[in-house]
């Protein structure tokens, strides 16, 4: 008999993994308690952007083998369970809010068949797995737990999910691994690296990844101060130590930095965590991590400053992105979108543009103009901040820009752009640690 899934939490992550699992033959139940996104869920649409997916899910709806609802009753009759709901950082601190989980493990314990099993994707505090297994023993004996971290990057979801570069679970039983095995089939048919771990190592697989990812961008961004200090290039340095295999040149790519809803908070929730442990010696380095990330956004608005004028309000910016990242219209500490609002409450006129993300950041900050065209925005500015690599701010033509703005001025904040292509067309183009 086939397994029946449920996907508790239909963000980001619960909706990529339901329509996934339900391409992979499941019959599939995504649960959400607002109603506004089940609704639109339902008609299979989604109320985000991330390439492939609006298409995938739709397929799936109509195929009937995914279905969502709020009724949480509605899985008790599922065999596996998927926890894909969110942990925001707290207010006021660094650590993880670990309630919306802890509530949706005690909505789906009465729910639970004899014999089932409850995965946590959610990236959470180590510790965390093994204080909810205590919990489910208490209220739903008859059910397992075991852990399954996500590591979707945003822009490649689908194909994350459906063809992992490996997958980790965390496990007490045989029992439970064998499941996630018959779970994922499909996957380790294409030899996918299985990994089988205790429960706090599967908790801090996810949480280290995204902790070195964080600090390899954070060092390149370290190195574009210095470049910029000493007259160097960051970018022929990054290509330079990039061919070291022990190093690579993935993410080598100097600029503002990164942000989103899983690196910041990720690694603050990491530190406070191994501070409560007894251990906070050994993650004392991600404090200086965070702090580079920040500074590289500092950093840019310092450039403005320093290259053009002290006095902002004389000065009209066209920005070129609102997403953390290109093909995601996430906004969510969005280093864009930061930088827009600082140098509109130092008296800039600042209009954003971006391809997908602009009513996300409407909503987070009404205050910017936002532009849909790019033309439009970009018209009559005295400088461009290209702020988020989409692929149309890379394809665009210097020429043609030039006839638009009002002077030509930009700051590539990415170390995207072909910056000889644009000074040959007469541009002032600065590349954050790039000093020539």
């Amino acid at each position: 008999m086939s397994l029946k899934i449920s996907v508790i939490g239909t963000g980001y992550l619960g909706a990529t993994h339901a329509a996934c699992m339900a391409k992979m033959g499941f019959e599939t139940i995504g649960i959400d308690n607002d109603l506004s996104k089940i609704k639109i869920l339902e008609t299979g649409a989604i109320p985000f952007y991330e390439p492939g997916l609006a298409e995938l899910l739709s397929t799936e709806v109509k195929s009937g083998r995914l279905k969502f609802g709020s009724d949480i009753s509605a899985v008790k009759d599922c065999d596996v369970h998927f926890l894909c709901v969110g942990t925001p950082q707290k207010n006021n601190s660094l650590a993880a809010d670990l309630s919306f989980v802890e509530a949706a493990v005690s909505a789906i314990a009465p729910h639970l068949k004899p014999g089932s099993l409850l995965v946590g994707k959610s990236t959470v505090p180590v510790g965390t797995a093994q204080m909810l297994r205590e919990k489910l023993a208490n209220l739903a004996p008859q059910a397992e737990l075991a852990w399954n971290p996500e590591f979707l990057r945003e822009g490649f979801a689908v194909e994350d999910t459906l063809h992992p570069n490996r997958l980790v679970v965390g496990v007490t039983s045989d029992r439970a691994e064998n499941i996630l095995r018959e779970v994922y089939q499909k996957n380790l048919s294409e030899n996918t690296p299985w990994i089988r771990a205790d429960l706090p190592t599967a908790e801090l697989v996810k949480v280290a990844a995204n902790s070195f990812l964080a600090t390899k961008i954070s060092f390149i961004n370290a190195m574009a101060e210095v470049c910029e200090a000493a007259g160097g290039d960051v970018k022929v340095l990054a290509d330079a130590i990039g061919y070291d295999p022990r190093i690579g040149n993935r993410f080598l790519q100097a600029g503002i930095g990164f942000g989103g809803g899983c690196l910041p908070k990720d690694i603050r929730a990491f530190m406070s965590r191994v501070e409560e442990l007894g251990a906070s010696q050994a993650l004392e380095f991600l404090s200086d991590i965070d702090s580079i990330n920040l500074r590289a956004r500092q950093r840019l608005i310092d450039v403005v400053r320093s290259e053009f004028t002290t006095d902002l309000k004389s000065l009209r910016i066209a920005v070129l992105g609102a997403a953390f990242k290109p093909d995601s219209d996430d906004v969510r500490d969005s280093p864009a979108l930061d930088i827009s609002l600082q140098l509109f409450e130092a008296g800039a006129q600042v209009t954003v543009h971006d391809p997908k993300a602009i009513e996300n950041a409407r909503a987070r900050f009404p205050k910017l103009n936002y532009e849909s065209n790019l033309e439009k925005c970009v018209t009559g500015a005295n400088l461009i901040l290209h702020l988020t690599e989409w692929r149309e701010y890379r394809e665009m033509d210097p020429a043609k820009l030039g006839t638009l703005v009002a002077d030509k001025n930009l700051i590539d904040g990415r170390n995207m752009l072909d910056r000889e292509k644009y000074r040959a067309n007469g541009w002032h183009f600065h590349a954050l640690g790039r000093s020539n």
